[in-house]
């Protein structure tokens, strides 16, 4: 099976080069690299285009005006020709059998997607801790909305069943990974990997240390959570309508953090 790598790009080649070796030094090698740029400075597209030049497996669209993540992701999954695909975040990093593992777990024909365990590491891409979030969850239950992050990096899904689903929401300037999940999720079954197969660098610059992207991710939430449940034919959740909660996530988080569910979860 041919896998599609999809990268969204914006002024970020100082890091892109982590990045770009782990790629390379991949156990499967039957790999496309789909690199969508959002109208980067000049000097950090250049530096990412030499770097990709000689490997003709690497692939370099540009946006004309800066369109924004949600845009740029969904150009990245339309664009891909692989039977599989999975986002890697510029300044992120694979371990080199990402992919391997990735694509052992789609021999069940019913997994439409898989995830992983990631090492959450510093600037120097140096793994300091796992991402305690991420876990097995149950497939088939309506009221999933990965409230908690369950569902995070590495993750990867059958191009077909994405080709089933009305696609990235192109709006959207944050929470893309969501909604893509959300979307996927209703499609089939996930396979969780227990394995670290993904580096998540933390930064200055990351969306998960600025506090103004940060009010902004939340916004975009309730927009894919409200989507999700109209999607879903949800009208009212835990006895309220829809239309009457102002903020979903934290509803949702709630409503699913009782102290039940947090015993529930910890034996399970």
């Amino acid at each position: 099976m041919k896998f599609s790598i999809l990268i969204a790009h914006y002024n970020n080649a100082l890091f892109f080069k982590d990045c770009f070796e782990s790629i390379l030094n991949q156990t499967y090698t039957n790999w496309e690299v789909i690199i969508v740029d959002d109208c980067s400075d000049e000097s950090e597209k250049q530096a990412v285009k030499e770097m990709i030049a000689h490997d003709p497996r690497f692939f370099f669209y540009e946006n004309t005006v800066n369109k924004g993540v949600g845009y740029t992701k969904k150009r990245c999954a339309e664009l891909a020709t692989g039977d599989l695909c999975g986002f890697v975040d510029p300044d992120d990093a694979l371990t080199s059998n990402a992919l391997e593992e990735s694509i052992k777990a789609f021999s069940n024909n019913n997994t439409v997607a898989t995830y992983s365990l990631f090492d959450v590491c510093n600037e120097q891409l140096v793994p300091e801790k796992l991402f305690s979030y991420t876990r097995k969850i149950k497939n088939g239950d309506p009221n999933f909305f990965n409230i908690r992050f369950e569902v995070a990096h590495f993750f990867t899904y059958r191009k077909k069943a994405y080709d089933q689903t009305e696609g990235i929401d192109d709006g959207l300037t944050s929470s893309v990974d969501q909604d893509l999940y959300l979307k996927l999720y209703e499609k089939g079954d996930f396979h969780f990997i227990k394995k670290s197969i993904y580096l998540y660098r933390t930064h200055a610059k990351g969306v998960s240390q600025d506090k103004k992207k940060k009010e902004k991710l939340y916004k975009n939430w309730h927009i894919v959570l409200y989507n999700t449940l109209k999607r879903r034919k949800t009208d009212s959740l835990y006895g309220t309508e829809i239309d009457k909660i102002d903020d979903l996530p934290n509803y949702i988080f709630n409503k699913q953090n009782t102290l039940l569910s947090r015993i529930i979860r910890k034996f399970s």
